[in-house]
């Protein structure tokens, strides 16, 4: 049965304090309702684009008023990060958590991100996986120079990794390790075929990790979508066309409600209306986990918090059954 998950960015409009503390909230709520997990992004520096840069020190206030959701970061940009502290930091979250904690990683951050950390942007990829490789090795009990090994042991966390990707060769990848994949609710298109559907890029990603992945290891692919609810269509609609149609955002040839849904992959309208969405995805019909975020409709608190609970109780059962 398909988890189903609640994802934040931290993007209210209020201060950073406010921030943290609506994003705890709307988890509690997530937890309260059902929901099976919950997800923090990282990014540094752009507060308009992702409100917070230490996911595991907010996951580890997250832990401490919750019990039973799973905690994950989506995601922790591994190549600007020390590998050791990062294996560290997790593991000691993880047994701070009673063992919720989900680590998911990418190469990606902007490049002014990585020359303010002093990393070559241009070596991205190589960096991650060398920092992805200590982390598992960290992990793994392995040793990391002069005899040193991690404390405290974290050999759980093995089966906690996600990568996530816009690309075949990473879905590859993460197969091959057996990891979990993460596949964004968007995603840039190829040149030259801009009209090519979410699930359309994302099957040769998802059927390149599916056939990596080693026989007998469970398969994890989670797949983002955004979905905003409301208890009624126009009431959605006012919503995504305030949120989809502020300035910094790309804007569709025509500029209407309906194709600033379609360009921003979003399901967007009554428990009816995105469920059907939902179900016309061919991607979900392959995933393990489902996560759910407001981004880029970005509605008020209170409408999130509504969005949230028609989820649970309706579009999720709706979908496979109510998230346990």
């Amino acid at each position: 049965m398909t988890r189903f998950g609640f994802f934040t960015r931290l993007l209210d409009d209020v201060p950073p304090r406010e921030r943290y503390r609506l994003a705890l909230e709307q988890i509690v709520h997530a937890e309260r309702l059902g929901f099976d997990t919950a997800w923090v992004a990282q990014h540094h520096f752009d507060g308009d684009e992702g409100g917070l840069p230490a996911p595991l020190v907010f996951l580890s206030h997250v832990a401490a008023r919750t019990s039973r959701i799973r905690i994950g970061t989506g995601i922790i940009t591994l190549p600007l990060e020390h590998p050791v502290r990062v294996a560290e930091d997790a593991a000691v979250l993880d047994l701070l958590s009673g063992g919720r904690l989900e680590v998911g990683v990418a190469g990606g951050g902007t490049p002014s991100a990585f020359e303010a950390f002093g990393k070559d942007p241009s070596r991205r990829n190589e960096i991650y996986a060398e920092h992805l490789a200590v982390l598992v090795n960290a992990w793994s009990g392995g040793d990391l120079g002069g005899g040193k090994r991690l404390y405290p042991q974290a050999p759980r966390l093995l089966e906690a990794i996600w990568e996530a990707t816009f690309s075949v060769s990473g879905g590859e990848r993460a197969g091959k390790a057996g990891h979990g994949l993460m596949l964004s609710r968007t995603q840039p298109r190829p040149e030259g075929r801009p009209g090519l559907s979410l699930a359309e890029i994302q099957k040769p990603i998802v059927d390149a990790y599916y056939a990596a992945l080693p026989a007998g290891v469970a398969p994890r692919v989670m797949a983002s979508r955004t979905a905003f609810v409301a208890d009624t269509r126009e009431e959605a609609l006012r919503w995504a066309a305030r949120g989809l149609a502020r300035p910094g955002l790309p804007q569709p040839d025509g500029g209407g409600v309906d194709e600033l849904i379609s360009a921003w992959d979003a399901h967007v309208g009554t428990p009816e209306d995105v469920v059907a969405g939902l179900k016309a995805d061919p991607t979900l019909k392959r995933v393990t986990d489902l996560v759910f975020q407001v981004h880029s409709v970005d509605p008020p608190h209170e409408q999130t918090l509504r969005s949230i609970e028609l989820l649970a109780t309706e579009v999720a059962p709706a979908l496979e059954g109510t998230p346990v």
